[in-house]
């Protein structure tokens, strides 16, 4: 089993890129991997529900599916603290989801750990 990290700095503007990342995250999972998604820039946004609910890529699927699937097959969700901040999410962003805040440290440490880093 190898470490993935998905960083994820897309956002809502971009659905296919975005819902694409997510995508490759579940998929990594589903294959056994441990994976931690990394949140950061307008990547942030989609966490928030009216971006969850709604997403959808062209070819790349629903974003709440994705979600869900990340969830539930034990991956992690990391979104970059300042990021949120800039944007005007607190700690409500996080609420029903295994995630956490993190810094630019938090990022360095999840990409040194990781086998594989992928950027959406």
């Amino acid at each position: 089993m190898s470490k993935f990290l998905v960083h994820i700095h897309t956002g809502p503007s971009d659905p296919t890129k975005a819902t694409l990342g997510c995508l490759i995250a579940a998929t990594a999972l589903k294959e056994g991997h441990d994976v931690t998604v990394f949140m950061a820039g307008d990547g942030v946004h989609l966490l928030a529900d009216e971006h969850l609910e709604t997403l959808v890529g062209t070819g790349t699927g629903a974003l709440k599916d994705h979600i869900a699937a990340i969830a539930e097959g034990g991956g992690k969700f990391v979104l970059s603290g300042m990021s949120a901040k800039a944007r005007g999410y607190d700690e409500t962003l996080l609420e029903g989801h295994p995630a956490e805040f993190g810094m630019p440290d938090k990022l360095v440490e999840l990409a040194d750990a990781a086998d594989t880093v992928l950027c959406y």
